[in-house]
């Protein structure tokens, strides 16, 4: 009985040193370090704060509900860490704009993938819907200017009551999404929807944990985009269009200055925008991609909710 057995655990302090002796045998370097990482950090933060039994149990039941509550039509693992900072953190280390290419955004939980290939010019509205009527025009350069031939713009947004179709069942399928590809002179075009602001969904446990921080959950007004080239980077980015308080409360800290566009109210008939009377609005924003290799997200749904 009085024989010292080493290697096992005799009180707080030994946790964290005997699990982290136990990835030694890891063949990944890389999966080695993060390993390491994420068990210092996440031992040091429970020594922290010392949640309870109690606290603990419930923490496990709601990350276990991010997956349950994750669909073909619904990824609350992605609006998780995007609401917590993570996604945003993530896309600033890897994309910081610093060579003077456009700034990036959030993929977002949304993107499905998939859209329809258009014409320049096509309108993305494909369902009767309140809103005015949007012409998005702009270019797709190199650094230095230099027109882009062939870039895929693949383009999606919410409607003008907030909701993306694949929430919504009484939008026709890809309502609101499209395809485009620039011209010989880096131009695309096309007609789409002013966009609003909107809530992020609040029935799963993203919403609850929302209500407990008693934290707003609403975004900005924004158009979503990736565009791509042969030998450039994906950018994967968001134009916003909203009021200051608007943008500096995204529940997702998504926006970002370099990429407030320019909405401008238009009153038709205007010889520069035919067969539009009333009320309508232009924007044109010039995306500027960097070299490198394309690479393209996984969407993070798939499809619609039924009726």
């Amino acid at each position: 009985m009085g024989t010292k057995l080493d290697g096992l655990i005799k009180s707080e302090k030994d946790v964290t040193q005997i699990v982290l002796s136990s990835f030694e045998d890891t063949s990944d370097p890389r999966l080695k370090e993060i390993m390491a990482s994420l068990v210092t950090h996440l031992h040091a933060f429970l020594l922290e704060t010392r949640p309870t039994e109690k606290e603990f149990e419930a923490s496990l039941r709601w990350i276990a509900s991010l997956g349950h509550n994750t669909n073909s039509a619904n990824n609350e693992v992605v609006l998780a860490a995007d609401v917590l900072g993570a996604s945003t953190l993530i896309d600033i280390m890897n994309n910081d704009g610093g060579k003077g290419e456009t700034m990036s955004a959030l993929l977002g939980p949304f993107y499905r993938g998939g859209a329809p290939d258009c014409e320049a010019g096509d309108d993305i509205a494909r369902s009767a819907q309140a809103g005015d009527p949007l012409f998005f025009s702009g270019r797709v350069m190199d650094l230095d200017g230099t027109p882009i031939a062939g870039a895929s713009v693949d383009v999606w947004q919410a409607s003008p009551v907030g909701f993306y179709e694949n929430q919504d069942a009484t939008q026709d399928d890809f309502n609101l999404r499209g395809k485009f590809t620039s011209d010989a002179e880096g131009h695309y075009s096309f007609r789409s929807v002013k966009p609003s602001g909107y809530p992020v969904p609040t029935d799963g446990p993203v919403g609850d944990l929302l209500r407990a921080q008693e934290r707003r959950p609403f975004r900005p007004a924004h158009v979503h985009f990736i565009v791509s080239a042969p030998g450039h980077k994906t950018l994967i980015t968001q134009v916003f269009s909203d009021s200051h308080k608007a943008l500096v409360e995204d529940v997702v800290f998504g926006a970002k200055e370099a990429i407030i566009g320019d909405f401008i109210s238009h009153t038709g008939p205007d010889p520069d925008y035919p067969g539009i009377e009333g009320e309508f609005y232009s924007c044109k924003f010039d995306f500027k991609l960097v070299e490198g290799t394309p690479t393209f997200p996984i969407p993070p749904i798939s499809g619609k909710v039924e009726d």
